[in-house]
């Protein structure tokens, strides 16, 4: 069993390290430094930390953890994913980069007026902030499980800890900070992987090719779902899922497009989104992998699904076996910091982007002076901080799926509207009632979430129409819906 003061010991350390890189990436930085990084970020180094700031600690964790009940399915949206890459880098950034923003819905204000700047950047807010905090409970769960719990200190100390910790080495520097910590962070989480197969194969007596010819390997290896198209995963609307889910989550998502932004020049940030695509879709392939040996591990050793708060959590296999089993003190050490660096990896640009645009969107921050801009950019970065400390907290009593599916299911309500909102925008000449969006918005995702109001209040007795399970295809549905309600009060 890997030691709780040995593992608080290298968490520290690494820590120290990212503090360390801020110092150094934050002197003479102005404001601009921390929005956009002067626009002097290196295409190639923006690529390789986007993989680690898009996987985040629920890929590293939940995805793994998700093989028993999914198998290799959840590859089918990673497809769709790639799909989608394209479409931000060729049809998104040319756009961002025409309109020289800072933040992308500074374009809505360009195309439509300040209520739709403010109501795209309202559900940018809402989504990032429970997306960035279904990930921080995800390592914070980790970390209190395997740590803090050793020494009786409670889960809401170890969130409060995990998230000073971010604030720590971001308040400075901003983006130019989190691209350079943003590429350790990947190396190590890529490190972790890769170490973690090798390790178990051994462990196991496979080799790769051994593994996959193996009856363990074909019980996990369903990969297409075909059967019917009513299933919540049938490869078709997996892969339209996975699309639209990329397109709403990179391409509509502040937190995503700032490092993006940061580029010297478009020709320079399309090169970094399809780059990082496909790395992207090798590695997550890597955590499928991964969860189908730890299950066979697991089997094998007679291993349980760990606990938590008197639940199965399969979130916390990964973890289980790499510090509690005989994996050897690499696999340990090396999980520790991959689970850190994927976790906060996310995490750091999602504070960082959160700050941006309410600063930008909400309080129209240019319209300062420098003084006094970076006094309200401090202020605001401390709120966006304890915030995420609440709502991660709020999380150890309501949430009791699997996170990424929970991440997932998620976006399609809260990232729907800004589909719709962006798609009339680039895709149609209409004008819009700039004050009217926000109702618009909010009755789409009204519409789309009648069936769990319904079946909550018992007034029916399921969420599925007809016998036709909803799954990510929820979120052009939703975004479709936006997009003629925003016709409908439009004129060309």
């Amino acid at each position: 069993m890997q030691s709780p003061e040995i593992t608080l010991f290298i968490i520290l350390g690494y820590f120290l390290l990212l503090i360390v890189i801020s110092k150094y990436t934050s002197i003479r930085a102005s404001n601009n430094t921390f929005f956009n990084a002067d626009k002097k970020a290196k295409w190639y180094l923006v690529a390789f930390g986007m993989v680690g700031a898009s996987l985040s600690g629920v890929t590293f964790i939940s995805v793994p953890g998700w093989v028993e009940s999914s198998q290799l399915t959840y590859f089918q949206v990673v497809i769709g994913y790639l799909l989608g890459y394209f479409v931000v880098a060729y049809v998104l950034l040319p756009i961002y980069y025409k309109n020289k923003v800072t933040s992308i819905y500074e374009y809505l204000n360009i195309r439509f007026g300040p209520q739709t700047q403010k109501t795209g950047a309202f559900f940018f807010f809402i989504s990032r902030v429970m997306g960035a905090s279904f990930r921080l409970f995800l390592v914070a769960l980790v970390l209190y499980q395997f740590i803090f719990k050793f020494w009786n200190i409670p889960f809401e100390i170890t969130v409060f800890f995990s998230i000073i910790l971010i604030w720590a080495y971001t308040f400075r520097g901003g983006i130019k900070t989190i691209i350079w910590t943003d590429t350790i962070q990947t190396t190590l989480m890529i490190l972790s992987l890769i170490l973690s197969i090798y390790f178990i194969l051994n462990e196991l007596n496979y080799s790769i090719a051994s593994f996959f010819e193996s009856n363990s390997f074909n019980k996990m290896s369903k990969l297409w779902v075909t059967e019917s198209f009513t299933e919540r995963n049938y490869f078709l609307k997996s892969i339209i899922g996975g699309a639209f889910i990329t397109i709403c989550m990179t391409g509509l998502d502040q937190d995503m497009m700032q490092k993006n932004l940061a580029c010297e020049d478009l020709k320079s940030a399309q090169k970094n989104m399809i780059v990082f695509s496909f790395i992207l879709v090798f590695v997550t392939f890597l955590f499928l992998l991964l969860g189908t040996l730890l299950y066979t591990y697991s089997y094998e050793m007679n291993i349980n699904i760990p606990l938590f708060e008197g639940k199965k959590n399969t979130d916390l296999l990964f973890p289980e076996i790499a510090l509690n089993h005989n994996l050897g003190p690499v696999v340990g050490i090396t999980f520790i910091l991959g689970l850190v660096a994927a976790a906060y990896s996310s995490a750091d640009s999602a504070l960082t982007s959160l700050t941006t645009s309410f600063c930008m969107d909400f309080l129209n921050l240019k319209k300062y002076n420098a003084k006094k801009q970076k006094r309200i950019r401090i202020i605001t970065h401390i709120c966006m901080s304890v915030l995420l400390i609440v709502v991660v907290i709020i999380f150890k009593y309501i949430l009791d799926r699997n996170v990424i599916d929970s991440l997932l299911t998620f976006a399609s309500y809260t990232y729907g509207p800004l589909l719709g909102i962006f798609a009339l925008g680039i895709f149609t000449n209409f004008k819009i009632d700039d004050k009217k969006v926000f109702f618009i918005s909010f009755l789409s995702v009204f519409i789309i979430s009648l069936p769990n109001i319904l079946y909550y209040f018992g007034i029916v007795s399921s969420i599925n129409l007809v016998g036709y399970e909803f799954g990510y295809e929820l979120l052009p549905i939703n975004g479709l819906i936006t997009f003629i309600g925003l016709i409908l009060i439009g004129r060309k």
